[in-house]
């Protein structure tokens, strides 16, 4: 099955309407296999595809109201999204690389960790992020560290 196929199964499913935008961007998320910008969303759609950048904006937001797809905050103002497959449908943290960006999901950690709040404060939601160099950034830091530069 290919992820355009996949893509469209998985907003068949929400009973929602299907449109080209909804299978579009779910299948250039399914195909990317980690969480990535909404403009590495329109990179890999192009232009050629006729879906703009609030078009995607307002289907990331429905593709994760629904449970498709996750966003994880970086930073104020910065999100990677990353579709929701039946079989890693939990909640789980995620690695971010300091130095190129790739955010990766954390298939071991399922939970957050469990936060006491003072009296009175509510929750909404815990994400748990570990910041690092990825396996390809972390041997040119060392030697960067090493070097002393």
């Amino acid at each position: 099955m290919t992820s355009q196929d996949l893509a469209e199964q998985l907003v068949r499913q929400t009973g929602a309407r299907v449109t080209r935008p909804r299978i579009q961007v779910l299948a250039a998320l399914l195909q990317a296999q980690r969480a990535i910008t909404h403009h590495e969303i329109e990179r890999r759609l192009g232009r050629t595809r006729g879906i703009d950048r609030v078009t995607i904006y307002r289907v990331l937001e429905w593709l994760t109201r629904q449970g498709l797809a996750h966003r994880v905050a970086l930073g104020e103002r910065s999100w990677r999204f990353d579709a929701v497959l039946p079989q890693r449908a939990h909640r789980h943290a995620h690695f971010h690389c300091d130095h190129c960006g790739t955010v990766e999901c954390l298939e071991g950690v399922k939970e957050p960790p469990k936060v006491k709040l003072p009296q009175g404060y509510r929750s909404d939601d815990i994400e748990l992020t570990v910041k690092g160099a990825c396996a390809r950034c972390a041997p040119q830091h060392a030697r960067q560290d090493s070097s002393g530069g």
